[in-house]
């Protein structure tokens, strides 16, 4: 058992957050994990998932413990534009694509709020990031800025208008770009004279 336990802690050095078949993969049983979660060296931030307890909590951390337990999922709008720089808000809950027709998980921590993509939509403009060791599947700047505009009922057109002004500041994002995402995604005509007016500015 106490070599469970330090190969257990070594895992998550290498790897700063991980589910339990991960760990029984490797031969750890479930009873060496809740002894760490008892001793206060592991915390479980959410059902299945470990990670160490002197580890930080910040946004993107969240991001990683989203898409551990949602794989099939995409970050996005909000959350997107908040990891790429694009705004100062930070969402209260992590913004997610999963498909048309898959099933919605029911997740208590970290709290997700789910949207619905069809075909194409799930993988045109996705971007696969590293963080803290986990594969993390999200939107790229410039098709986050066409999804918030997509979306401005749910998330409000300030918050897409505050993307697409940095985007276009910090040259994150082209007119071409948003062109081909924004047409395919049916919402140019909405962006088109925002998009002229911030070019024009130099914004």
């Amino acid at each position: 058992m106490d070599s469970q336990r330090a190969q257990a802690l070594k895992l998550l050095k290498t790897c700063p957050m991980m589910r339990l078949k991960d760990f029984a993969a490797h031969g750890i049983a479930p009873e060496t994990l809740a002894r760490l979660v008892r001793d206060g060296e592991v915390i479980r931030p959410a059902r299945g998932l470990y990670q160490l307890a002197d580890s930080s909590g910040d946004a993107a951390r969240v991001l990683a413990e989203a898409s551990l337990l949602v794989p099939k999922g995409v970050i996005c709008l909000t959350s997107a534009l908040q990891f790429h720089e694009l705004t100062l808000q930070m969402p209260s809950a992590v913004w997610m694509a999963i498909d048309r027709t898959a099933w919605r998980p029911k997740i208590d921590y970290p709290p997700i709020r789910f949207v619905r993509f069809t075909g194409p939509s799930l993988t045109e403009g996705v971007e696969r990031r590293s963080i803290e060791g986990v594969k993390v599947a999200i939107t790229n700047p410039a098709r986050t800025i066409v999804d918030c505009f997509r979306y401005r009922a749910k998330i409000g057109i300030d918050i897409a208008l505050e993307g697409l002004r940095e985007g276009l500041r910090q040259r994150k994002v082209t007119s071409d770009q948003l062109w081909t995402y924004g047409t395919k995604g049916k919402v140019w005509s909405t962006m088109k004279l925002y998009v002229e007016a911030m070019v024009a500015d130099g914004a």
